[in-house]
Order: C-alpha cells, then sequence, then structure tokens
C-alpha cells in the first residue's frame, strides 16, 4: 500500500507538468483554432529561463515561480502579433508547419547558447529533503508540485468560471461560434490568450527545472505526450485537459514501476482506447454537445 501511494503521489506530481501546459494548449486551440506544436519549446524555455535567471541574477524558485510566467506571456503575444496572427484565417496547416519550425528554431537557439547538457538548477532549502506521511515517505518537491499546481489549476478555473472575462475566454474556447452569434469579439482575445496559454505552458518548465534535466530537446517528448493529453480530455476542452494531464501522469508513474519497458506505450494506449470509445475525447465538443 505504501508502495502504491508513492507511485500515486509521483504520478500526480508528473501530471501536474501535463495538466499545467495542457491547460494553456486546450486554451489556445479552443480560441484560435492553433494546434501549437510549439508548446512543448515554450515549457522548456520555461526550465531555461528559471536555470539562466538563477545563474545570472540568483533568483530563487519562489521568484521564477512569478517572474518566468510574466515573461513567457510577453513572449507568446510577439510570437502571435508577429507570426501566428497572419496566418489564422488560413488551413490550420500552415499554423502547425509554423510552429513546428518554431520549434526546430527555438531549440537550436538554446543548443547553440547553452550546449547539449544539461543546466544545472539547485532547490530551495525548504523543498529539499523527503517528508513521512503516515509511514509514506515522499519527496518533498513533488508534494510541493502537486500542491502548487492544484492550486493553479483551481485559480484558473476560478478565473474562468467567476468572471466575467474568464467566461469570456471560456465561451470563446469551448463554444466559439455561440459565442460570436451572441456578439463576442472572439478576435480581440486571441492575442492575451495565446500570451496566457505559453505563460502556462513556462509555469510548467520552471516546475519542472528541478525535478527533471533542462535540455534543448526536453520539450520533444513532452510535446508529444502533451498531444496525447489533449486529444485523451478533449480538444478544446479546459477540464478535460487538467483531468486528462494527471490521468496520464498516474499512467506514467505506474508503468515506470511495474512494466518500465511499456511505460510510454500505455499512454498512448489508453489514447487509443478512449478514442474509440469516445471518438471526441472525455470531454470534446461533440460529446459535450450531444
Amino acid at each position: 500500500m505504501n508502495a502504491v501511494l508513492q507511485y500515486a503521489v509521483q504520478g500526480l506530481a508528473a501530471g501536474s507538468f501535463y495538466a499545467l501546459a495542457a491547460l494553456g494548449l486546450a486554451i489556445i486551440f479552443g480560441v484560435l483554432g492553433v494546434v501549437n506544436f510549439a508548446h512543448g519549446a515554450f515549457y522548456m524555455l520555461g526550465a531555461v529561463a528559471a536555470a539562466v535567471l538563477l545563474d545570472l541574477l540568483d533568483l530563487s524558485l519562489w521568484w521564477s515561480l512569478l517572474v518566468v510566467p510574466v515573461l513567457m506571456f510577453g513572449f507568446g503575444v510577439l510570437v502571435e502579433r508577429l507570426l501566428v496572427q497572419w496566418l489564422i484565417r488560413l488551413d490550420p496547416l500552415y499554423n502547425f508547419l509554423l510552429t513546428f519550425g518554431l520549434t526546430l528554431v527555438l531549440v537550436e537557439l538554446v543548443k547553440q547558447q547553452y550546449g547539449v547538457s544539461g543546466l544545472p538548477y539547485r532547490l530551495p532549502g525548504p523543498l529539499r529533503g523527503r517528508v513521512d506521511l503516515a509511514g509514506v515517505v515522499l519527496p518533498r518537491y513533488q508534494l510541493f508540485v502537486l500542491l502548487f499546481s492544484v492550486g493553479i489549476c483551481a485559480l484558473v478555473w476560478l478565473l474562468m468560471t467567476r468572471t466575467r472575462i474568464g467566461m469570456i475566454v471560456r465561451a470563446s474556447t469551448e463554444k466559439p461560434e455561440l459565442a460570436r452569434a451572441l456578439g463576442i469579439n472572439v478576435g480581440r482575445w486571441v492575442t492575451p490568450v495565446f500570451g496566457f496559454g505559453v505563460a502556462l505552458a513556462g509555469l510548467a518548465g520552471v516546475l519542472a527545472a528541478p525535478f527533471r534535466a533542462i535540455t534543448a530537446e526536453m520539450g520533444n517528448n513532452f510535446a508529444i505526450i502533451l498531444f496525447a493529453v489533449v486529444v485523451i480530455g478533449g480538444l478544446g476542452s479546459i477540464v478535460g485537459a487538467v483531468i486528462a494531464g494527471f490521468m496520464v501522469g498516474l499512467v506514467e508513474a505506474f508503468g515506470q514501476a511495474y512494466a518500465p519497458t511499456f511505460a510510454q506505450i500505455l499512454i498512448f494506449v489508453l489514447m487509443v482506447l478512449i478514442i474509440l470509445v469516445r471518438p471526441a475525447g472525455l470531454f470534446g465538443r461533440k460529446e459535450a454537445t450531444a
């Protein structure tokens, strides 16, 4: 039982990275209809930015959790204004190719600047070591990541359901045609929504900095799993992205514990099974409106 609880917490902690990043990806897809393949690269930039800020300015994890999402929001706004907006009205394939090319550029720039070896990152003292919870010994940082991510997801949910801006964005995300029919100018929310989605990816990267190796290619495999997450949850579904993120984290953790050779494969087996039963995903639009 102790081992099961330990794997469950590890899975939920790993799933929190997917949940945060997939939340941003789902919002971007819902409002813009853009399959943002560069989301994994934005995640990587968040981790790299945290390491650079620690090295150059001695900004700890606490500061990076505040500063990096703001920087990534600005970078996302810049990318949307300079690149993405010109292709929104064209076939989605064009923006997919654009973001794929952007990923290659960002990865190569980071490689040229910092090499292929991992950047170092140290944890703040209070988050080091392990904690004993009723006989289950768990890394303190994993518990922090889990609680922090759940808190951020809850704040985003409150923003989306309890504020006027959030309800407009949610309507534009989940039912853009109906939102336009009600007179909501979906277009005016495109730039800040894209920036917000990129900021969430960067935040996930900051959380991953002490947990994963910080390399230029750390977002490549992450992006592939991330797309499996949003397919499982349902493209454009905010709730589905969060729930599917934690589900995938659990599948990955238990897979690595009991069948490490097939740990990654199990994620895509889960995706295939869900698609066969619910082609639109767990909370996809077609299922929601049926």
